[in-house]
């Protein structure tokens, strides 16, 4: 099963997946977000978003499950501030704002400005640029200046 193409068949990206236990029950969780607009822009994702992914992904996984066993599905919008665990995650979210703490715990608040194979490539807030590997980030998460 091809769970990207099944997303793009509801006009949404496959940004993550997990599989979690919360009050001793299976979810299968798959956040998405739509795709860049005309004006390279991804514009929210709402309810109808998620129940027509949701409508797509049911039957099927009712025929090859995802996970072995009773469990939950769950769509949902990766959100506006979600964390970055693959460098795929970083080349969805070129220009945004991420807050990254390194391997020596260096804290840097940038914008990403482009992805290279695993350099991730940085504008500091103080307009500085920078490069990193992925391997050197411990953890990383979107954020939005309000």
């Amino acid at each position: 099963m091809n769970l990207e193409a099944l997303c793009k068949e509801a006009n949404l990206e496959l940004y993550d997946s997990e599989l979690v236990s919360e009050n001793g029950k299976k979810i299968y969780r798959i956040y998405v977000m739509n795709p860049l607009n005309e004006k390279g822009e991804r514009v929210g994702i709402n309810l109808d978003d998620c129940a027509r992914l949701s409508e797509i992904l049911s039957p099927i996984f009712d025929v090859e499950p995802p996970v072995s066993g009773e469990y939950f599905l769950e769509v949902s919008s990766c959100g506006l501030e979600r964390k970055l665990s693959k460098i795929e995650h970083f080349e969805k979210s070129i220009h945004e704002l991420v807050k990254i703490t390194t391997n020596e715990k260096e804290k840097i608040e940038a914008k990403i400005l482009s992805v290279e194979n695993e350099n991730i490539n940085l504008q500091t807030l103080d307009n500085e640029k920078i490069t990193l590997k992925f391997n050197d980030i411990k953890k990383a998460r979107t954020f939005v200046q309000w």
